[in-house]
């Protein structure tokens, strides 16, 4: 099974329209973004920064910079000390 076929099943369990299918295109803005918090932040800030991702997104926000604007947040805490506080 393919991601965009995870996220397909996902969305279709969730009840959300056709026309909120994820591709491959989605698929990798989003693990760029949860690598970028992992690797800056902390590993946990990885599930955490895209679940916000997905509510800033759902309530009008557009994916492609909402993502860019937090990887780019991420990757400035390159170097804190990594508690995640």
């Amino acid at each position: 099974m393919t991601l965009v076929e995870w996220a397909d099943e996902v969305r279709v369990a969730l009840g959300l329209p056709e026309t909120e299918a994820m591709d491959r295109k989605d698929v990798d803005r989003v693990l760029d973004l949860a690598k970028d918090a992992a690797h800056s932040v902390a590993r946990p800030a990885a599930p955490l920064t895209a679940y916000l991702l997905g509510i800033a997104v759902g309530r009008g926000a557009d994916p492609e910079a909402a993502a860019r604007m937090l990887g780019e947040l991420a990757r400035s805490r390159a170097g804190d000390d990594g508690s995640g506080t």
